[in-house]
């Protein structure tokens, strides 16, 4: 969730959508786990073979709100604002999904190096800078380091185009329409360069999002998260202990389309140390248990990049409040 469309015909009850793409998506964003932490990503069905990235605007919009959103020392977190702002994340993800993690590229991505899928084009871009570090190359003027990047879909773009990408693993339909009137926003394609995996890179992406809601008014945040590994067995504790304890309410509870449906509920409540399955989880997830967030029904595994997938929901409201100081408007060390 926080950081992540429709396949086939639209559920009952929903308008019909544009049609929906052909390749997946992953996001995984790191924290100061040695390991890339995974991050929620909207997953869901796959995209087409040839983006339409070529779409996008010569100035990227940003709907009223000033593109810094904050800063630490000399990391900074913006929105992209130009078509190569988005090409740079798109050359990160590939590094950190590609290369340094097990997935594999599929059509132009392969081709171009960069991870790429037409959401690129109907998606806010998060990214983080650093200005002590640039990237040089012949006849162009050196420039910050993109270190970091999140993807931003808001529920009034994802319905004027594809619908949210995580519907491609999870039934949304009863989710949205019990919440109707409220602004969804779906996060996914997170990452964070290695040697950027600390909790300064964190805080500074998550002040960028909280801008963000604060702004367009977002009442709830959604998104898949993933666990490594495609064997839901030996996942049996973590995947267990969210069923047991950290189940969404039935409003919130998006449930895994039946085809790819895994139950969760592999251990008894009885059976589950919630000490050693906090340990067992990606630190991320822990951090959004930490903030409030709730899981869905079922987990949906992703062979082609090795992970076991759930859904996670996180209403604002929710929210500790001791978070929305942290990263909130008053969190002056962020301010740019």
């Amino acid at each position: 969730m926080v950081p992540f469309l429709t396949r086939g015909a639209s559920p009952a009850g929903r308008e019909a959508r544009a049609p929906m793409p052909f390749a997946r998506l992953l996001q995984r964003p790191g924290l100061s786990d040695p390991r890339p932490a995974i991050d929620l990503r909207g997953t869901g069905a796959p995209a087409r073979l040839f983006p339409r990235l070529a779409r996008l605007p010569t100035r990227l919009p940003t709907n009223g709100l000033d593109p810094v959103l904050g800063r630490i020392g000399s990391l900074e977190v913006r929105l992209a604002t130009r078509p190569k702002d988005v090409k740079r994340a798109q050359r990160l993800r590939y590094g950190v999904f590609y290369e340094e993690m097990s997935a594999v590229p599929l059509g132009l991505a392969a081709l171009k190096r960069r991870d790429i899928d037409e959401y690129d084009a109907v998606c806010d871009h998060l990214l983080v800078l650093d200005h002590a570090a640039t990237d040089a190359k012949p006849f162009r003027k050196p420039r910050p380091k993109v270190v970091g990047t999140y993807r931003l879909l808001r529920q009034d773009e994802a319905d004027r185009h594809f619908g949210f990408y995580s519907s491609g693993e999870y039934d949304l339909a009863p989710l949205l329409d019990a919440n109707r009137g409220m602004r969804l926003l779906e996060l996914g394609r997170s990452c964070v360069l290695k040697p950027y995996r600390t909790k300064r890179t964190v805080e500074l992406l998550w002040h960028g999002i909280w801008t963000y809601v604060l702004h367009h008014r977002i009442d709830a945040m959604i998104g898949c998260a993933s666990l490594e590994g495609t064997d839901p067995d030996r996942l049996a504790l973590p995947l267990s202990f969210l069923h047991h304890f950290a189940r969404a309410p039935e409003r919130w509870r998006a449930r895994a389309l039946p085809e790819r449906y895994v139950p969760m509920d592999r251990l008894g409540r009885e059976a589950i140390d919630p000490k050693a399955a906090l340990q067992a989880l990606p630190p991320l997830l822990k951090g959004y248990l930490r903030v409030g967030a709730t899981f869905g029904d079922g987990a949906v595994i992703d062979r082609q990049f090795g992970t076991t997938d759930v859904f996670v929901v996180l209403p604002v409201a929710a929210i500790a409040p001791r978070y929305v100081g942290h990263f909130g408007a008053g969190a002056d060390r962020h301010a740019a």
